[in-house]
């Protein structure tokens, strides 16, 4: 079995995600993207995240090595 993956944010690192969702120019697959990380540094794991965006774990695991 894979180790976990698991983002450590600073505040800045985490309040610089958290205004990229609500920036108007940046396409919705980098806010979900951002999310998956701010989320993942919150201490879930990547089968509640998958869940909650109704995406593949896979898709997640990707998602965190390639923003990591």
């Amino acid at each position: 079995m894979p180790a976990r993956l698991r983002v450590f944010l600073n505040q800045e690192e985490d309040r610089t995600l958290f205004e990229l969702r609500t920036v108007l120019a940046v396409s919705p697959k980098v806010k979900d993207q951002a999310e998956v990380v701010r989320l993942n540094s919150r201490g879930w794991y990547k089968e509640k995240i998958a869940a909650h965006f109704n995406w593949a774990d896979q898709t997640v695991r990707e998602t965190l090595h390639k923003m990591g």
